[in-house]
């Protein structure tokens, strides 16, 4: 079902574009009529995809606060390399008593940096044993 869903959904947005604010959907169902702001349907989007390949899903405010385990866990580094990274100052945190809580929002913000850097330190290994010959045949 996820695939289907997501297959006919993707098409209405790319249809749609991003230019309306707000979607008016039917439910065959009942006939009732519900709009939508574009941002939900292109979320609900996401979700489907996710679903269609077989991936965990977790829907959390972006205000949610973490625990170093958890924001650990999501980063998939140790606890200890975490705590490093938040007393180095590279990762913001609140203190509550002895336990340090990190927004969820700055968690990810960390993670997709981390992933713009290796992406082109990748680039830039291609482009060096490029420039080495090492794939020439």
């Amino acid at each position: 079902m996820a695939i289907e869903a997501y297959d006919v959904l993707k098409s209405a947005l790319n249809q749609i574009g991003n230019n309306e604010n707000e979607i008016e959907i039917e439910i065959e169902e009942t006939g009732s009529r519900v709009i939508l702001p574009n941002k939900a349907l292109q979320l609900l989007v996401r979700i489907l995809k996710a679903m269609r390949e077989g991936k965990p899903i977790s829907i959390l405010p972006v205000a949610t606060e973490v625990t170093t385990q958890k924001a650990a866990e999501i980063l998939g580094c140790s606890r200890p390399h975490l705590v490093k990274l938040l007393e180095e100052g590279t990762i913001n945190f609140t203190k509550v008593g002895k336990h340090r809580r990190i927004l969820l929002e700055d968690v990810l913000k960390y993670q997709n940096e981390m992933k713009k850097i290796q992406k082109q330190q990748i680039i830039e290994i291609m482009n060096f044993d490029e420039d080495l010959g090492l794939y020439d045949t």
